[in-house]
């Protein structure tokens, strides 16, 4: 899929590498969409990928002397969901986080990834328009800064030229006389694209609107706002009346088109039903509601951090990766241009993980990275140099089960077998984080991992079982 990969520990390791490839390089952080990408045969002309994963700024989100807030390039969407400074003064972007994909997706995505991937439906990209970010661009000679509304074009288009990479984003925080939300539809509960999301911030003087606006996503070629609805709103206060007529004329705005998701017509009502949803929520200070106290993240005990590596690397067939496979020191010398999952299998021997989907769908390749669960059919290969990675091989004891391994087999929640070993290791840092999970944390923990076989009763049962055994 690639002729060489690059690990960088710097930002200006990777601007130099873009400016000498002239356009046959990308960046890559998260790598749930280029590699997906990359695999269906788009990029044609790239060449070598350069991992900025292992760059280790002093925070992922922060916010500086003037006030403003940053987000960094590898900032996944659990750093997001995680931030407390942007639960707190820019929520809408925490909770549109917290709607992506699956806790091994928003482990391995990164924010700035789904804004340079630039689908209309790409659910981070509606709350910071709405919160007027800006990129900082730059190249090996040049740096300029571009608001995040002017950066697309169209669908899949963006203003980054091939030896550019984004290297900040940034944005004002919400007041304290500011509320925010973001709502989304999907066509099933979890881990699909949103036919139309909506994100709205609203400023108050008192229980008078003075400013709102309101952005929407997949119901043009780019995100777009509701400029009537926005304009009507401003010096309203939130009645039940004033709610219903906001989120007609928001429908207004939109021109939505018809495709396999969803009708254009279902589109533009759906737009009336979450800008409705959006203002009631604000209207009831509801709108953290769903928002979980402690949101599950799989990332057990510890904050989230990549292994560092000591120095930039140029992988190619000849450079033998060098890794950490459950506690043993292993060099690997092939897949180097494959996927984690093959080259665990393939190269390391061990089979235990499975390929199902090949797209991260169904959890089945589920392994632990650095110490969190990835889907390792979306994971590039040379992602495992010196770093730490945990196989369902190395989960049981010496001649033994691991209790949630006997809790699995105790319960009925092996049949095939063949989703099991993905489950394992979701659930094993899901009872890492939440000791004692409710019925609610299991089923977000265990959303990234699909079986066809138990209805999931049984699974959700050996959770519930593997818990009280391991509190003894």
């Amino acid at each position: 899929m690639w002729n060489q990969y690059w690990t960088v520990t710097t930002l200006e390791e990777a601007l130099d590498i873009l400016d000498k490839e002239k356009g046959k390089a990308r960046i890559i952080a998260g790598g749930t969409d280029l590699v997906l990408e990359l695999k269906n045969g788009m990029h044609q002309g790239v060449e070598t990928l350069v991992d900025v994963s292992r760059i280790q700024p002093d925070a992922m989100v922060w916010q500086d002397a003037e006030g403003l807030i940053h987000i960094s390039p590898n900032a996944t969407h659990n750093h997001g969901v995680d931030s407390a400074l942007l639960q707190e003064k820019a929520f809408l972007l925490s909770q549109a986080s917290y709607s992506i994909g699956t806790p091994q997706i928003r482990n391995m995505g990164t924010i700035y990834g789904n804004l340079i991937t630039a689908s209309p439906a790409n659910d981070t990209i509606t709350p910071l328009i709405a919160l007027d970010a800006q990129l900082e661009l730059r190249s090996k000679s040049e740096r300029r800064t571009v608001a995040l509304k002017d950066f697309y074009h169209g669908v899949r288009q963006i203003d980054l030229k091939a030896n550019e990479m984004v290297t900040d984003l940034y944005f004002k925080p919400l007041e304290k006389n500011q509320r925010s939300t973001f709502q989304k539809f999907i066509l099933r509960k979890i881990h699909a694209i949103s036919v139309v999301n909506v994100a709205i911030i609203l400023t108050f003087d008192e229980n008078t609107i003075t400013d709102a606006v309101v952005t929407m996503g997949a119901v043009a070629p780019t995100i777009i706002h509701a400029s009537q609805c926005e304009k009507y709103l401003k010096g309203k206060t939130l009645t039940e009346e004033v709610i219903s007529q906001a989120a007609l004329l928001a429908v207004k705005d939109a021109t939505p088109i018809t495709d396999i998701r969803s009708s254009d017509q279902y589109r533009s009502r759906l737009v009336a039903v979450l800008t409705k949803n959006g203002l009631a929520a604000i209207a009831e200070k509801e709108e953290k509601k769903d928002f979980p106290n402690e949101p599950v993240l799989l990332w057990g005990k510890e904050p989230f951090k990549a292994n560092p590596v000591e120095k930039a690397v140029k992988h190619t067939m000849e450079i033998p990766i060098e890794t950490t496979i459950n506690g043993k020191k292993t060099v690997l010398n092939s897949m180097q241009n494959a996927t984690l999952l093959k080259l665990i299998r393939e190269s390391a021997g061990l089979t235990g993980s499975k390929l199902g989907c090949g797209e991260g769908e169904c959890g089945a390749c589920t392994m632990i990275l650095d110490g969190v669960p990835v889907l390792s059919c979306l994971v590039p290969a040379p992602r495992a140099h010196e770093a730490r990675i945990t196989t369902i091989e190395g989960v049981a004891p010496e001649g033994g089960l691991h209790p949630i391994q006997q809790a699995y087999v105790d319960e009925g929640a092996v049949q095939c077998g063949f989703c099991t070993p993905g489950f394992i290791m979701s659930t094993l840092k899901l009872l890492e984080e939440f000791p004692h999970p409710s019925k609610e944390e299991i089923e977000v923990g265990l959303a990234g991992n699909i079986c066809r076989c138990t209805g999931y009763y049984s699974i959700i049962s050996a959770v519930e079982k593997a818990a009280a055994e391991m509190a003894k």
